[in-house]
């Protein structure tokens, strides 16, 4: 019987999973939920130096990491460099904010784009906006209520 099972395995189709293709992405990775929710403010305060503790404390309670290309695309991260623990992962809070360069496949599925990075080529923290914007943005900061 398992063997007629595992025979079955193999000529089910496989039409229904998205291809993958090799690329190479230079961009910053980011934290995807302040990007996207606006919660911290537009784009350009949550990226680099000005976010970089924040993206820590994301990424460490898992929220999903990107990586934002200079190409303007998000990339969700699954994986990088066999990290199985993508968003909490070790491999994950050494890049917070770093600018890098990433090689590995591309999964595209429903407008979304997914990356696996096989080897990353850090070089550092490369977007020094704190100086804009001050470690944590002045509007992040919550006002006291009278």
């Amino acid at each position: 019987m398992r063997y007629l099972i595992a025979a079955m395995a193999l000529a089910l189709p496989t039409s229904g999973f998205a291809a993958g293709e090799r690329i190479s992405v230079t961009g910053e990775i980011i934290d995807t939920w302040c990007y996207y929710s606006g919660v911290m403010g537009g784009p350009d305060a949550v990226v680099g130096t000005a976010h970089h503790t924040c993206a820590l404390w994301c990424s460490a309670g898992g929220i999903p990491v990107g990586l934002l290309g200079d190409d303007g695309q998000v990339y969700m991260v699954l994986k990088i460099e066999g990290d199985d623990g993508s968003a909490s992962g070790d491999t994950q809070l050494s890049l917070a904010s770093h600018q890098v360069t990433a090689d590995g496949m591309l999964y595209e599925r429903d407008g979304l784009k997914y990356i696996v990075v096989e080897q990353v080529v850090s070089e550092g923290i490369t977007n020094l906006s704190h100086l804009d914007y001050d470690v944590v943005p002045p509007f992040a900061v919550p006002k006291p209520k009278n």
